[in-house]
């Protein structure tokens, strides 16, 4: 390793190279997807990591992507042994993965002259279908069988070509094949891309160099939090929260979370002990999950310009209980875990940290995607569909500020599908698509509102809903009120009724029916009579 200083203004200007490979690659594969969840919602995550498999560079994309993706990368390196040109491909929740509609493709970056990889890129992207039991691959199972193909890590290219019999026996198992062959073969180019990058970095600066800039930068991030740390009282400090249902059963799910912070050392143990062991429905988040949901919780302590490294959770222990919702053991459905509990287990890491430094941290925000899946025959083609979208909802409020409405948050980043591309790739009629105006809990500042969106089908199809906060509403803070929960609504076209749906379920729907998607407002911040005496904001 090379003998001098690294100053700051070099480490800066080398951790902006390096996140800027991994913006570059979300840039390629958005560029050259086929899907509208990947194209328009950009439900994909780029990243960049060293030759030990720690993240040195993330996209400012999904915080639930990028927090667990260390893990496949982990896994692929244990796995496979790798050669120039050879691209791996892993979705097993149970190696490192997520749930199995997120894909994830790691390729290793060699050197001239090297025997070993150098560096690692990866991105990891949500496929609408991946087969199962229910189309888009996100209903209510109840084991990871009915979710879909599960993909350990394999190579899917061989010496820089990708191997046809590994994409065969993946789009074989899903409804919509070339959908999914496009949107893989733009994640294999956008690991080209990166892989180039990084090459010509590592040309520019030389390895040795360039291997001390890495360490200097995973110490840097290391520093950041445990500074932040440092500042925040000693103590330990609890909160719970609830899932609605595992969809199955009905109960109520619970989650708990225990932070002890040592302002001295600058660390934080985190522990899930007493939260609900592992359930029949899909609601059940694997250990990559939470360990996301905490390196979440960690950077959002820092600066916006902070660097995303795995040097953030060097602070932190974290306990998870074996066969627990926080932690799930196979063959434990997972499909909802990724992508409801993961913003359960931030809403009650946040509620803790809340009560260590309450001026910090905000209301609890919609904490439910409201997952849409729509899947059937598309009329206007005779080819086979998978829609799949988030709903945004509303943000929590927080000291001095209302909460944005409409808006996707914690450990989602997407954006919504607009109307036109919605309806030109769907046979989808959008009759209202706008805020919710009211669902914000009140407050000294106001929680933001949700949305509502009503979607005429203009097909035959399988609807699959995967939502949360119908019960257990999103919280309040300092005095502030709950938001309000969401729902939805079926309208069937050949009687006119009327019925909610919960909020996990699989229902057929009727060309004409219309359904309504009602999402969570977020919670109101501080009492409400201050803000009646003119102190608050609008």
């Amino acid at each position: 390793m090379s003998s001098k200083r690294i100053g700051p203004v070099e480490l800066s200007v080398f951790g902006a190279a390096v996140h800027s490979i991994a913006e570059e690659m979300g840039a390629a594969l958005r560029r050259t997807a086929l899907s509208p969840n990947i194209k328009e919602r950009r439900d994909y995550s780029c990243a960049v990591f060293d030759g030990q498999g720690q993240v040195i560079a993330m996209g400012d994309h999904m915080p639930v992507h990028l927090g667990s993706m260390p893990m496949s990368v982990e896994a692929a390196i244990a796995a496979l042994d790798f050669a120039p040109g050879d691209l791996a491909i892993l979705n097993d929740p149970y190696a490192g993965g997520t749930h199995l509609p997120d894909i994830t493709l790691v390729l290793p970056v060699f050197l001239a002259g090297a025997a070993r990889p150098a560096f690692y890129v990866a991105n990891r992207a949500h496929h609408a279908d991946v087969g199962g039991k229910f189309a888009g691959s996100m209903g209510p199972a109840t084991t990871i069988e009915d979710e879909g193909i599960r993909i350990p890590p394999t190579l899917i290219a061989r010496g820089g070509k990708v191997d046809g019999a590994v994409m065969d026996w993946i789009l074989r198992r899903v409804r919509t094949p070339r959908e999914r062959e496009g949107d893989l073969d733009a994640q294999v180019g956008a690991c080209r891309v990166g892989e180039r990058r990084v090459r010509e970095l590592a040309a520019r600066h030389g390895l040795e160099a360039m291997n001390a800039l890495v360490g200097e930068l995973l110490d840097y991030s290391e520093r950041l939090v445990r500074a932040e740390l440092r500042a925040m009282p000693e103590g330990e400090w609890r909160a719970e929260d609830w899932m609605d249902s595992d969809g199955v059963t009905g109960e109520p799910r619970r989650i708990a979370a225990r932070l002890r912070i040592d302002a001295q050392a600058g660390a934080i143990d985190v522990d899930f002990a007493g939260s609900s062991p592992q359930v029949a429905g899909s609601v059940n988040a694997v250990r990559a999950i939470t360990l996301s949901a905490c390196f979440y919780m960690l950077r959002c302590l820092l600066r916006e310009d902070a660097p995303a490294t795995a040097g953030i959770v060097r602070p932190l222990t974290l306990h998870t209980p074996k066969g627990s919702i926080v932690d799930a053991e196979l063959p434990a459905a997972v499909a909802g875990g990724n992508v409801e509990t993961s913003q359960r287990i931030v809403d009650v890491l946040l509620r803790a940290l809340g009560a260590a430094v309450p001026a910090r941290v905000p209301a609890a925000s919609a904490g439910t995607m409201s997952n849409l899946a729509i899947g059937g025959i598309d009329p206007r083609t005779g080819e086979p569909f998978t829609y799949y979208e988030t709903t945004a909802g509303g943000m929590g409020a927080r000291r001095g500020l209302d909460g944005i409405s409409g808006v996707q948050t914690h450990m989602t980043n997407s954006l919504n599908t607009p109307i036109e591309a919605l309806e030109y790739a769907y046979p989808f009629r959008v009759r209202r698509y706008g805020y919710r105006l009211g669902s914000g809990g009140d407050g000294q500042f106001r929680g933001g509102d949700g949305l509502i969106r009503e979607v005429e089908l203009l097909a035959d199809a399988e609807m699959t809903l995967l939502a949360d906060r119908r019960r257990f509403r999103p919280y309040g803070s300092a005095g502030g009120d709950e938001g309000a929960a969401g729902a939805a609504w079926l309208t069937r076209v050949e009687s006119g009724a009327s019925m909610e749906l919960p909020g996990k379920c699989s229902v057929q729907l009727k060309k004409g029916d219309v359904l309504r998607i009602e999402t969570p407002g977020g919670g109101g911040w501080g009492n409400a009579g201050v803000r009646d005496q003119g102190s608050g904001t609008s």
